[in-house]
């Protein structure tokens, strides 16, 4: 499974419904600083199941603790994490996608949402089989080849960016719907499948993207796209809410600065999600321990005795 089993399918459950009867109350969770920088601050930041809202939300979860803020985290799907956050109920997000995969939420929401930049402009939706499945190299080589995978996809949620991407784009313009399923579950479900898969040495084809953990972990290939179905590399976004950048001065200041390349990401995705399987806290802080010239970059003086080491 995806590094979601660190929470669990049934806490996520939980989180939504908490999350959903907060947004139908008009209620919610206490959001917003308390007065002076960092201490005494709460602050509450959204997060789903994509490993590398994960590993930055926790790398930013230890860095605010250190600063004296209170945090914390709602793990929820992608429809209403930007629901919450529209409605004020969460106050940062790190993992906005645009401008394909998340557009639709974006353009429901966007006007009572804040664009705090961005982190990270190399992110891609791949179709992906394992590298030891030979000559299947492009989405056009599945065409025919149906058998092979047992006539399925293997996808991930159903509301997500992905997902219809792949059902409204890629499909169509391989021809490839009167062959093959697109198999709609979960990302852990999705990933579940791939690793059995891989243990069996068996063909499969999977909806993935970059960045993820498992091309860590596994030689993956990723299927060449001639027709640009799955779309070009897209940036990852923070977004808060209305009213984030007054009420959360001194961090926004800091999250205008922060940026991780692949290589960054891909070692902070294994310190946080292999590394320490099961205390992403503690795989954060490692990461940030070995890195010391990065809050540097990003918060300047203000990185000045922070202590990570265990």
């Amino acid at each position: 499974m995806r590094s979601t089993r660190i929470f669990g399918i049934g806490a996520a459950a939980v989180s939504l419904t908490l999350l959903a009867g907060a947004c139908g109350s008009g209620g919610g969770v206490a959001t917003g600083p308390e007065e002076g920088e960092g201490e005494g601050q709460e602050i509450t930041i959204g997060l789903i199941p994509w490993e590398e809202d994960i590993a930055v939300t926790h790398l930013w979860k230890a860095v605010l603790e250190e600063k004296g803020y209170t945090v914390n985290i709602e793990n929820v799907d992608v429809a209403p994490m930007y629901e919450g956050t529209a409605n004020g109920d969460i106050d940062l997000f790190l993992d906005t996608w645009l401008p394909i995969t998340h557009a639709d939420y974006w353009e429901e929401y966007g006007d009572r949402l804040e664009d705090l930049g961005t982190w990270n402009d190399n992110a891609s939706l791949q179709l992906t089989v394992p590298s030891y499945v030979e000559d299947i190299n492009s989405i056009e080589d599945l065409k025919g080849n149906a058998d092979m995978f047992d006539g399925q996809i293997i996808g991930i949620e159903s509301g997500s960016g992905l997902v219809q991407t792949t059902k409204d784009s890629a499909i169509p313009a391989y021809d490839l719907g009167d062959e093959y399923e697109l198999v709609e579950s979960s990302t852990p479900a999705m990933l579940q499948e791939l690793e059995t898969a891989i243990a069996d040495e068996k063909p499969i084809v999977v909806t993935l993207w970059r960045p993820h953990i498992e091309y860590s972990k596994y030689d993956l290939k990723d299927l060449e796209d001639p027709e640009g179905a799955m779309g070009e590399a897209e940036s990852i976004h923070m977004v808060g809410r209305e009213g984030f950048g007054e009420d959360f001065a001194e961090l926004n200041g800091w999250l205008g600065n922060f940026t991780l390349d692949d290589d960054q990401l891909q070692a902070l995705e294994t310190a946080v999600l292999i590394d320490h399987e099961g205390d992403e806290d503690a795989g954060a802080r490692a990461w940030l321990a070995e890195n010391p010239d990065f809050l540097s970059e990003v918060m300047g003086d203000d990185a000045e005795g922070l202590e990570f080491a265990s």
